[in-house]
């Protein structure tokens, strides 16, 4: 049961850090790439990840908002006694990496298999922490007519 709390402290110790990571990145302005002439021959799925990244970019208030969640749920994870919350509100987010991974990498296997090492770890810090969630949300009483 040691080893089991170790791992949980780890893993949510680590996922907080590359989120925190993450989401710090997502403010730094990255320099643009020179269009050339190969900008049209890129392969189908590299123009699908540049058209959905851009997508979020362009809306002008998600990029950042991803970036902002990111943040706090990695503070939240890094934390002792809100590692939960981080955990329920970053599942979201570690599903639509995975599933970004999953649709527009496929052809990466080392990269969709760390994304779903992301979920998995988050899906295990939630539950290692089950009971606390069952008594937070499960716990009603039917009224009796």
């Amino acid at each position: 049961m040691k080893a089991l709390k170790a791992a949980v402290i780890v893993i949510r110790i680590g996922l907080g850090a590359l989120f925190i990571y993450g989401g710090i990145q997502k403010f730094i302005p990255k320099p643009p790439r020179p269009q050339t002439e190969q900008a049209q021959e890129l392969p189908d799925h590299v123009v699908k990840i540049k058209a959905f990244i851009s997508g979020l970019k362009q809306t002008g208030y998600f990029w950042p908002m991803l970036g902002t969640v990111e943040i706090l749920c990695g503070i939240l994870l890094v934390s002792q006694y809100l590692a939960l919350l981080g955990a329920v509100m970053l599942v979201p987010v570690t599903l639509n990496i995975f599933l970004f991974h999953l649709f527009l990498e496929p052809h990466e296997p080392g990269e969709l298999a760390m994304t779903a090492l992301y979920l998995l770890g988050n899906l295990l810090i939630i539950g290692y922490h089950y009971p606390k969630l069952k008594t937070t949300f499960l716990n009603f009483k039917l009224i009796d007519q």
